[in-house]
C-alpha cells in the first residue's frame, strides 16, 4: 500500500493540475508569511495538496469530482482533524480566478491563531495569579 502511494504522490507532483501549479507558484519558498510547505505528502492512507507540519495545516484544491464524494471528502477531513490538523479546502477554479482572495484567506488562518476555548483557560484560583493574592 505505501508503495503504491509513494508511486502515485510522486506522479501528482509530476503531473499537477493548473490551479495546483498556479497556488504553488505563490506557496513555494516560504513565500507566504515564511510558510513551510510541502505538496503531494503521504500522511495516514492519503496523499495531500499541500501541508505545512509546522503550522498544521493541509490545503485541499477540489475539482469537480469532489461533487461526488462528499462522504469521502468528510472521512478524509475528520481522520486529518483527529490529528491534529486544519483542512483548507478551496475549489480549482477559486484559484484559477480569485488566487488572491484564496492567498489571504490562508494568510488569514496562518497569523491569526485560532482563539482557544474557554474551558482550557484557568479556573479562578489557578495559575500565576492565585499566588500572588494570598
Amino acid at each position: 500500500m505505501r508503495s503504491t502511494l509513494l508511486k502515485r504522490s510522486r506522479f501528482l507532483r509530476k503531473n499537477t493540475t493548473m490551479a495546483e501549479k498556479k497556488l504553488w507558484s505563490h506557496l513555494r519558498n516560504k513565500q507566504l508569511e515564511n510558510i513551510r510547505l510541502r505538496r503531494q505528502v503521504i500522511l495516514g492512507n492519503y496523499i495531500l495538496d499541500f501541508i505545512s507540519l509546522d503550522q498544521k495545516i493541509i490545503i485541499e484544491l477540489d475539482g469537480s469530482q469532489h461533487l461526488n464524494q462528499v462522504a469521502y471528502d468528510q472521512t478524509r477531513t475528520a481522520y486529518l482533524s483527529s490529528l491534529g490538523y486544519k483542512v483548507l479546502r478551496y475549489w480549482n477554479h477559486d484559484v484559477l480566478v480569485n488566487v488572491e482572495i484564496v492567498l489571504q484567506d490562508i494568510y488569514n488562518y496562518c497569523v491569526t491563531p485560532p482563539i482557544r476555548p474557554l474551558a482550557t483557560f484557568p479556573r479562578v484560583g489557578e495559575g500565576v495569579l492565585s499566588s500572588t493574592s494570598s
